[in-house]
């Protein structure tokens, strides 16, 4: 076993030991992702700042003054500021922006004595399922079908985040989702991502989307990591009016292996026309070891289910529209003179786009817009309510809900860039629980046909994330996913 191979729990073990050395363990994630660029998971690498913070971690533990994430090298999704480091949000209107100022997040961790590797890739803005519409090109997932070389998406919009922990660039690594945009790419990459509760992680710092939906979250190799990473990642921020004012559980202290008498709902809703069988029957597997461990499995309703989606694609790009009003070649980023200011602020933001952020500015602007707002944006505001009290009903009978993550497997880069519904689709599983602001998480449970990951999705509660923790863990245990995928099994660059 390398130190690549460690996982949180472990690394945290030996550095306490001092088996390694901090520097040690960064050194080899430095050169881990040198030798990894082909897969694009990182927009800008930070070496001589991760050594830096290394060197100052080494330091405090042999001084015995070890913090909670001590010498633990982290991978940070480029949608969250950073003091003096670049932050792009993958796009080119803010390439070369570097923040005065650091997010609240990658504040606490760094306060935890976790160590900055660099920025990973997302789709521009955080707007995408598949990490292919960066600025800076298209993520590729490590893993590949079984006897082709064409390379897969690994989803979005924390790709890069997502392919970094799964081609152990890093031990773990930040998202955000605002639509399944932790939970989609953790399923196509076979690592585990959790998006807490709206509200349980602070949003400063973070480059907005959807104000209404964006959550920050963790990206991690096992349950157990991810429950560390959230612990010091959540609490609340007085900087941020949506921030929850309520204490942080232990969350690795949940994970007791005991679901003894939960109650977990399998909503007939989510049982969608083409969604493959090997996706079914992974499903039922799933609710077949939750049953093993003691579970009790019911089925509900959530009859707004299908509505979803059409909220979600008028509420997010209507928000969309007016947090990326900002940028208009003013204050900071890219800005193209023009003969005049309307004209400045034209070719700025014409060049400073992209094809997908450019799509979701103007479906906003439109259903924003007098004749519109009432057909539209208020309508879907409705339904988005009946949609949480869907769940609100649902969760006085189960404590836990059960679901597929995603409705296929990952697709090759590239396969769907035509067609924008069916791209849209890839967050059917995983919209509904944003809009209700709920907290959910995706296991690795098992692979398809062509030997490519698939996870499952367990939503809980409002600010119930122990329960999705310890639910998790057992899921986890019971579906023993120990498959590398090939990039890192066949070169050994992990």
């Amino acid at each position: 076993m390398t130190l690549l191979d460690l996982n949180l729990a472990e690394a945290r073990e030996g550095l306490a030991k001092r088996d390694f050395s901090a520097v040690e363990l960064t050194k080899a994630y430095v050169e881990a992702i040198e030798s990894s660029r082909d897969l694009n998971a990182f927009i800008l690498e930070t070496p001589d700042h991760a050594l830096a913070m290394a060197a100052d971690s080494d330091r405090r533990i042999h001084a015995g003054d070890a913090r909670p994430l001590e010498g633990i090298p982290l991978a940070i999704k480029d949608l969250f500021c950073t003091e003096g480091v670049q932050s792009t949000a993958g796009s080119h209107i803010l390439q070369g922006f570097v923040p005065p100022y650091e997010s609240s997040v990658t504040h606490q961790l760094w306060d935890a004595g976790a160590v900055l590797l660099g920025k990973t890739n997302l789709d521009e803005f955080a707007m995408g399922s598949s990490n292919t519409t960066s600025y800076f090109g298209p993520v590729k997932n490590p893993w590949t079908k079984v006897g082709s070389s064409a390379p897969l998406v690994p989803g979005g919009s924390s790709g890069g985040s997502a392919a970094a922990v799964a081609a152990k660039l890093c031990i773990g690594a930040t998202g955000t989702d605002t639509g399944g945009s932790i939970r989609q790419p953790a399923s196509f990459v076979g690592c585990v991502g959790m998006k807490p509760t709206y509200g349980r992680c602070s949003r400063f710092g973070i480059v907005a989307f959807a104000s209404s939906l964006d959550q920050a979250g963790p990206m991690a190799r096992n349950v157990r990591d991810a429950a560390v990473l959230l612990q010091h990642m959540a609490g609340h921020d007085p900087k941020d009016s949506t921030s929850a004012p309520l204490d942080v559980p232990d969350f690795e202290a949940a994970l007791t292996g005991d679901i003894r008498g939960l109650k977990v709902g399998i909503p007939n809703e989510y049982r969608m026309d083409g969604t493959p069988k090997e996706i079914i029957d992974l499903w039922q597997q799933g609710v077949d070891w939750l049953r093993s461990g003691g579970a009790e499995i019911r089925e509900i309703s959530l009859p707004h289910t299908k509505y979803a989606l059409p909220a979600y694609y008028i509420v997010a790009p209507a928000e969309a529209s007016s947090n990326l009003a900002r940028y208009d070649g003013m204050r900071y980023g890219l800005r193209v003179d023009g003969d005049d200011l309307i004209e400045t602020y034209e070719k700025t933001r014409s060049e400073g786009f992209g094809d997908e952020v450019k799509r979701r500015v103007l479906i906003g602007t439109y259903v924003l817009s007098a004749g519109y707002y009432d057909a539209y944006y208020l309508k879907a505001q409705k339904i988005r309510t009946l949609i949480k009290r869907d769940f609100d009903q649902a969760f006085e009978a189960v404590d836990l809900i059960l679901t597929p993550t995603t409705p296929f497997a990952p697709f090759a880069i590239g396969e769907r860039a035509d067609d924008p519904i069916k791209m849209y689709l890839n967050d059917v599983f995983t919209v509904p629980t944003n809009l209700a602001g709920l907290p959910g998480i995706s296991v690795p449970a098992g692979l398809d046909s062509d030997s490519l990951p698939l996870g499952l999705q367990l939503i809980g509660r409002p600010f119930d994330e122990e329960t999705v923790l310890r639910a998790a863990g057992v899921l986890e245990e019971a579906a023993g996913f120990d498959a590398r995928p090939p990039y890192v099994a066949a070169g050994d660059k992990a």
